[in-house]
C-alpha cells in the first residue's frame, strides 16, 4: 500500500467506519423508546452491532494488502448500507438485529481498511487526527438534525446508510490488489514489538470499553438523570463534538512535539475525571460541563493511539489489530453501561468507569515511552530530536531511497531477513580516521519482535 497516496479517501472511508459508534447513544436511545426494548436489551442490540464490526477487523488483519483496499471497502461499504438500510426498514426486534450485525460487519470492514492505511501514511497521526476530524464534524450535524426529524428507530439507521453510499465514489481512488509474488514478499516477517503491541491492544480494549460504557447511556443520563428533554440532549452532544473538532484541530497541530505519553497519559486522567462528572450530573450545567469536556480530550487521546498502534508495524497490522480490540471494548461497554446503571445507579457507574480509565492508563502510556525513544517502524534510526534521520537496508544490490525527509515521522521500509550476523557487521561500517571519502556514518538500530 503506497503512502504516497492520497489520505482523503482513506479519512472518507474512515468516517464511513466510526460513524456508527459515533452514533450509538441516539441508536440505544431510540431503540429503546420506539421498539420497546429495555435499556439493557437495547444496550445488547449497540453491542451486536459493534461486536460484528470488530470481527471484521480480526477477519481482515493483516490481509488488506493482499487483497488490496479497493475490493474490502467497497464490500464493507456495500454490507454498511444494505445493513443499515435494512435496520431502517424493518419493524421487528430479530430483523432489525440481524441488519445491525450486517452493517456492523461493513462498518468494521471500511474502519479496518482505514487503519492500515492510516499506518503506510508518511504521518499516520496527521491522518487518523483528519479523520476523527470528520467523523466527528458528521455525528455533530447529525446529532443537530436527527431529533427535530423524528423518524424512531429508523432516521439514525438510515443516515449511516447513506453516508456509506456517499462515500463509495472515494474508493475509486483507493490501491487494487498486489501482484502475487509482491504481496507474498511483502506480507512474509514475524509481527514487529509483539509485547508492546499486545499491551496497547488490551488497553485500548479496557479504555474503549469504559468510554463507550457511559456514551451508550449518557442520553439516558440527559434524560432520565438530569431531566432534560431529546432535542436539548442533541444539542449538547452536538456542542461536545463541536469541542472534539477543536481538540482534534489541536492534537493534529500539536503533533509528535510533546511525543505520545503526555498526550495519552494526562488526556486519560481528564477523561476519567469527566466521567465522573459526566455521570454524577443533576443539572443541564453539569451534565454538559462533563460532556464537552469528556469529548474534547477522548478523540485527542484516541488520535495519539490510533498513531502508537499504526507506529508499531508499517503494514497496519497492529492498527487493524489494536483497532479491533478497541471495537471489542466498544462492543462491551453499551451492554456494561446498561447493567451497571441499572444495578449501582449512573454515579457509581461514572466512579467505576472512572476507575478502570486510571488503571488502564499506566501500562498504555508506558508503551508510548517505550517506543519513544526508539525506531516507530523496523529499520528506521532516529536523530536524539526523534525523527528519522536515515534508513538502512541490507540488500545484495544498491541502497536506494535510503534517506527519508526529515519532515516525515514514519516511514515505510522493507525488511529483508539476513541470515549471518556477520554479514551485517561486515556490510555496516563506521567512518573513522581513515575512512575513504565514500564512506559515511551509519546507526544501526533493532527492534524487538
Amino acid at each position: 500500500m503506497s503512502s504516497r497516496r492520497a489520505a482523503w479517501p482513506l479519512v472518507a472511508v474512515f468516517t464511513a467506519g466510526y460513524l456508527a459508534s459515533y452514533l450509538l447513544p441516539t441508536i440505544v436511545g431510540r431503540l429503546s423508546v420506539h421498539l420497546g426494548l429495555t435499556p439493557a436489551q437495547a444496550g445488547l442490540v449497540g453491542s451486536a452491532l459493534l461486536l460484528s464490526s470488530a470481527s471484521a477487523g480480526f477477519t481482515l488483519a493483516g490481509r488488506v494488502e493482499r487483497y488490496g483496499s479497493r475490493t474490502p471497502a467497497r464490500v464493507g461499504l456495500v454490507l454498511a448500507a444494505v445493513g443499515y438500510g435494512s435496520a431502517a426498514l424493518a419493524g421487528s426486534v430479530p430483523l432489525v438485529v440481524l441488519s445491525v450485525m450486517v452493517g456492523g460487519f461493513g462498518s468494521g470492514a471500511a474502519t479496518a481498511v482505514a487503519a492500515a492505511g492510516i499506518a503506510a501514511q508518511r504521518d499516520p497521526h496527521r491522518t487518523s487526527s483528519l479523520g476523527l476530524l470528520t467523523v466527528s464534524a458528521t455525528a455533530g450535524a447529525l446529532y443537530l438534525t436527527i431529533p427535530h426529524l423524528g423518524g424512531g428507530h429508523r432516521l439514525p439507521f438510515a443516515a449511516v446508510a447513506l453516508v456509506a453510499l456517499l462515500v463509495w465514489p472515494a474508493t475509486t481512488r483507493l490501491n487494487g490488489p498486489t501482484a502475487p509474488e509482491e504481496s507474498a514478499s511483502r506480507i512474509t516477517g514475524r509481527l514487529p514489538h509483539r509485547r508492546s503491541g499486545l499491551v496497547l491492544a488490551g488497553g485500548m480494549l479496557v479504555w474503549s470499553m469504559a468510554q463507550n460504557a457511559l456514551w451508550g447511556v449518557s442520553s439516558r443520563i440527559g434524560v432520565v438523570q438530569v431531566g432534560l428533554s431529546e432535542v436539548t440532549v442533541g444539542a449538547v452532544f452536538a456542542a461536545a463534538l463541536g469541542a472534539g473538532l477543536l481538540g482534534v484541530m489541536g492534537a493534529g497541530m500539536l503533533g509528535a512535539r510533546v511525543g505520545r505519553a503526555v498526550p495519552i497519559g494526562l488526556g486519560t486522567v481528564v477523561i476519567a475525571g469527566s466521567i465522573v462528572v459526566s455521570s454524577s450530573a443533576r443539572d443541564l450545567g453539569s451534565f454538559a460541563t462533563g460532556e464537552i469536556l469528556w469529548n474534547t480530550v477522548y478523540p485527542v487521546v484516541l488520535s495519539y493511539l490510533i498513531g502508537l498502534a499504526a507506529s508499531l508495524d508499517v503494514r497496519g497490522r497492529w492498527a487493524v489489530l489494536a483497532g479491533s480490540a478497541s471495537s471489542v471494548g466498544v462492543a462491551c461497554g453499551p451492554l456494561l453501561g446498561s447493567v451497571l446503571s441499572e444495578e449501582a445507579g449512573y454515579p457509581a457507574m461514572g466512579l467505576i468507569l472512572g476507575a478502570a480509565t486510571l488503571l488502564v492508563a499506566a501500562p498504555v502510556t508506558a508503551v508510548a515511552l517505550h517506543t519513544g525513544g526508539r525506531p516507530l517502524v523496523p529499520g528506521s534510526v532516529r536523530r536524539r530530536g526523534g525523527a528519522p534521520a536515515a534508513l538502512l537496508a541490507a540488500t545484495t544490490g544498491s541502497l536506494s531511497g535510503a534517506v527519508p525527509k526529515l519532515g516525515s515521522p514514519e516511514q515505510a521500509v522493507t525488511e529483508l531477513r539476513v541470515r549471518r550476523r556477520r554479514l551485517v557487521r561486515s556490510a555496516i561500517r563506521t567512518a573513522g580516521p581513515d575512512g575513504g571519502p565514500g564512506q559515511s556514518n551509519a546507526y544501526a538500530s533493532t527492534s524487538d519482535r
